[in-house]
């Protein structure tokens, strides 16, 4: 296979030498493209021997073939390793002033970074703000780690070390995770998300092995057989943190109150999801009840309703036989599913809850969410606010995480697939404490 390795300018690009030899020893065609920066910590000789091919780093060379554009036309597969903040800027703004940024732009192969970079370069609004529209284009991210940086620093940032990634590279070779082109049309551009934290390890098959059991949609508490007690969940936001799960490698359980069919269509036809429908609040209990003790991890995502009528009416409720006025409905408050999740788990498994709350301030929607997360004992909490135009049954979404000692560890916002992301990326962080 055709790869190109692009190199940047950073203290990590000695580590790419044995990336590089990693792919020539395996058999493929490796082509260099070192920015001007990258060869003042490795030199031209050096990856050429490794190579074996020709590096440049200009688009005036090799005129007549078109270099420029060819070496991203003719790649299977091209990465970016170390990928410098900078470079993840000029990649999502399409900046292609050297070979690197024009072969980018000419490839329709699949792409994968590895971000390398001090920690407060990382978590700085517009890395992350980067970060995430590259995601959304279709481009893999690998990393940073948790370890030493440069001097005496330590924190995320530093580059996955280069066996681990050639295996994820060679494994998107192989079709293990195979993308969208990354050139394809424009996605609406992400609100600004703070930086992954320490302790995540954000890879393309990140979850695999872990079981994971979601909620997702609003329960419904019947009055008679036409009328029911619910709430304006779409279940777009479970559906999104399910599909994300199962696309990061997760066995993924999917319970769904009430879920629109066209919203449930790319689920159903995931491999690594199984779905079940429910309806009411005892469904749902009754279904996470059977399925909690083989779950690594449990995200109720399900908006489940605090009240049902005491005794539904086998018939429907007609006017005529209330001529005085309005039937009386006795409310009785559901059993607190999530609470009883946290109270009964198993030592390492993963408790995660949703609040959707209304509030006239950030301060008080997250005092809000501390409340409830401290009354259902779980071990991360993701608050929304929510209103008659925001959060339910809308694209974009934004999720406070508080965890179990009531730190708001990230705020996550974009579309519900890119809060799905962040989610799961948190809940990495959590479990590795």
């Amino acid at each position: 296979m055709f790869i190109v390795l692009g190199v940047t300018g950073g203290i990590a690009a000695y580590k790419s030498v044995m990336l590089a030899r990693a792919f020539v020893e395996a058999g493929h065609d490796v082509h260099v493209v070192p920015t001007e920066d990258a060869l003042r910590f490795v030199g031209t000789p050096t990856w050429e021997a490794i190579s074996r091919n020709p590096v440049t780093t200009s688009v005036h060379d090799d005129v007549p073939e078109v270099r420029h554009v060819a070496l991203g036309q003719r790649a299977d597969l091209v990465v970016v390793a170390p990928a410098t903040a900078n470079t993840l800027a000029r990649m999502t703004a399409g900046i292609a002033d050297d070979l690197l940024g024009t072969t980018l732009l000419a490839t329709r192969a699949p792409v994968l970074v590895a971000p390398a970079m001090h920690t407060e370069m990382w978590e700085h609004p517009a890395t992350v703000h980067n970060i995430a529209t590259l995601r959304a284009r279709g481009v893999h991210v690998i990393g940073p780690e948790v370890g030493r940086l440069t001097g005496t620093d330590s924190g995320p940032g530093r580059m996955t070390e280069p066996d681990r990634i050639a295996e994820t590279a060679l494994a998107l070779l192989d079709g293990v995770a195979t993308p969208e082109p990354h050139v394809a049309a424009e996605p609406e551009t992400p609100a600004p998300a703070p930086a992954p934290d320490a302790g995540e390890t954000r890879a393309i098959l990140d979850l695999d092995g872990m079981s994971m059991l979601v909620s997702a949609g609003g329960t419904r508490e019947p009055i008679d057989p036409v009328r029911f007690i619910g709430n304006r969940s779409s279940g777009r936001q479970g559906v999104a943190i399910a599909v994300a799960a199962a696309d990061r490698g997760a066995d993924v359980t999917l319970l769904a109150a009430n879920i629109d069919a066209a919203i449930l269509a790319d689920v159903e036809a995931h491999p690594g999801i199984a779905v079940t429908a429910v309806s009411s609040a005892d469904d749902l209990e009754r279904e996470l009840t059977a399925r909690a003790e083989s779950a690594d991890v449990i995200v109720m995502t399900a908006a489940v309703s605090d009240y049902r009528v005491d005794g539904a009416s086998d018939q429907k409720i007609r006017k005529e036989d209330h001529p005085d006025g309005a039937p009386t409905l006795q409310l009785v408050q559901n059993p607190d599913i999530l609470q009883g999740l946290a109270a009964d788990r198993w030592p390492g498994q993963t408790i995660v809850g949703f609040a959707a709350e209304t509030a006239d301030s950030t301060d008080e929607l997250l005092e809000r969410g501390r409340r409830k997360r401290e009354r259902k004992g779980v071990d991360l909490l993701a608050v929304n606010e929510v209103g008659w135009s925001a959060g339910f049954e809308q694209e974009q979404n934004t999720l406070h995480l508080i965890d179990a000692h009531d730190d708001v560890l990230r705020t996550v916002s974009g579309t519900k697939r890119q809060a799905a992301e962040g989610l799961l990326d948190t809940i990495l962080r959590v479990r590795v404490r």
